[in-house]
């Protein structure tokens, strides 16, 4: 089977080496009168999948990105959530980037609360301490293989609403001016998004904390657990193995607030993690040292027309609990299928159908600002008091645990899910587990990019009708429930008691 389904910020010191792609296929062809069906503004992972998903199904994909082609081997992501896991094993990846990568089964933070990612429903039940570039390299493959036409060192300059087209003027790597026109742009272009800015969309929110350190360094003495976090008031520390002999740590130090120009070295990586950890572990050797600022912001809309937003060029929060790359992901996860049900003329109701993108994605934007916000203030709480409630909401997780599952939902992504219509079904929304079906587990039927119905052996039941195909499948028992399973995973629709965990 064939899988199918923002760039972010960059560095003050950043290495990198340049690699060019080999015996690229032909891009996808557009439609007639257009450069390409979908424009995709920005060659980060959310970038790279969706225009992947795009081309796999047949929608003709052009991608430039104002950098010139390089792939990074230091980035700010880090960790790869279940959710996320589960997105990638649906287009045949998954398993390929965690041979590559550290599984960690238990989060411990503060000192106090500890989650056991491992009861967690999924094929998938960790998160995986694998650099952001492994990600990107998986895809950037994909959508190679697929036929995304790439278009490196190449910027966008502006865009012009056109009926039923949108016309992206942009300098191409030799500093010509040229024009691209397409049914839909897409911008997966960061925080400081050109498409953003193009369509007159604000970002508003707040800066959280300044002076974030992140460094990549070798450690003398092995931490006693995978990730080691804990805040003290003044500062905080986290460190996370790459499982090649290297170490990811991240730190702030409230007594040094400084501009994120102002160079850092180790020493003050050192000082900050003695301050928040009691010890340094030996820190020695980075390759690489950082220092940036958090905002919390989210815009009031993803869509305006034909053009919309995804990844960080839509929402932007505290790296705690490591959701940016996986969000962002997720959308376009999201965004994809509903995208090429309408260019390819398969969706009945299409402005409904990509309405739905953001009427389901902004509200889980909304949620991770929230969660990694609070994370965030509970590493920098100083008073006594606030000492005395982030204890008091570590012993609560602890003790209970339907709290602490819905936590550990919310981080991995698996507790995600969707609105549903009213007088639904009460699985409509809801993601679908990796189900044994007769014809193979789910995920690997949902590599075709369509729609699954899964039912009883011998039974037809009557679905609502779905863009494009309709795989179907079979339970292994006599159980009666019908599920039609969308190419992201979710439960468009059901019928009978319900489905195993």
């Amino acid at each position: 089977m064939t899988g199918r389904p923002g760039t972010g910020s960059t560095s003050v010191h950043r290495t990198t080496s340049q690699t060019t792609p080999s015996a690229e296929p032909a891009p996808v062809q557009p439609g007639a009168g257009f450069d390409t069906d979908v424009l995709v503004v920005g060659a980060g992972p959310t970038g790279m999948l969706l225009a992947g998903d795009l081309a796999a199904a047949g929608v003709g994909v052009t991608l430039i990105e104002r950098r010139p082609h390089e792939r990074s081997n230091i980035t700010r992501a880090f960790g790869v959530h279940a959710r996320t896991l589960e997105l990638l094993d649906a287009r045949g990846l998954a398993d390929e980037l965690v041979r590559h990568g550290t599984p960690v089964t238990g989060l411990r933070l503060f000192r106090r609360l500890s989650l056991d990612l491992s009861r967690l429903p999924s094929r998938f039940p960790f998160l995986l301490i694998t650099p952001q570039y492994e990600v990107e390299k998986l895809l950037e493959r994909r959508a190679l293989a697929a036929g995304v036409d790439f278009r490196y060192g190449t910027e966008l300059s502006g865009l012009e609403r056109s009926g039923s087209s949108v016309i992206a003027r942009a300098t191409d790597p030799t500093g010509t001016r040229t024009t691209l026109r397409a049914r839909y742009v897409v911008g997966t272009d960061g925080v400081r998004s050109a498409v953003r800015e193009a369509i007159g969309l604000p970002f508003p929110g707040v800066s959280v904390i300044r002076s974030i350190v992140l460094a990549d360094v070798k450690l003398a003495e092995e931490p006693p657990g995978l990730l080691t976090v804990n805040g003290v008031g003044d500062a905080f520390a986290f460190i996370a193995p790459f499982g090649d002999g290297w170490y990811r740590v991240m730190g702030w130090n409230r007594g040094r607030q400084v501009a994120d120009d102002e160079p850092v070295g180790i020493d003050e990586v050192r000082d900050i993690a003695r301050r928040a950890l009691g010890t340094d572990f030996g820190m020695h050797d980075a390759r690489w040292i950082s220092r940036f600022h958090s905002d919390e912001r989210q815009a009031p809309s993803y869509r305006k027309g034909r053009i919309f937003l995804a990844g960080d060029a839509a929402h932007v929060h505290s790296p705690a609990g490591g959701q940016g790359m996986n969000t962002g992901l997720q959308d376009a996860a999201n965004l994809s299928w509903k995208l090429a049900s309408v260019v390819l003329g398969r969706a009945p109701d299409p402005e409904a159908l990509l309405d739905s993108y953001e009427s389901e994605r902004h509200p889980v934007g909304a949620a991770v600002l929230r969660s990694s916000g609070a994370i965030v203030r509970l590493a920098m709480a100083r008073s006594p008091f606030q000492r005395a409630a982030r204890s008091l909401a570590a012993a609560f997780l602890n003790a209970v645990r339907p709290a602490s599952a819905k936590a550990m939902g919310m981080i991995s992504g698996i507790g995600i899910s969707y609105g549903a219509p009213r007088g639904a079904h009460r699985l409509t929304g809801r993601r679908a587990p990796d189900l044994r079906l007769a014809e193979g587990r789910l995920y690997e039927l949902l590599r075709e990019g369509e729609f699954v119905l899964v039912s009883a052996p011998g039974s037809e039941p009557d679905v609502p009708p779905a863009p494009g195909r309709v795989i179907r499948a079979h339970w292994t028992t006599d159980r009666r429930t019908a599920l039609l399973v969308r190419p992201d995973g979710y439960i468009a629709w059901a019928s009978g008691a319900g489905i195993p965990r």
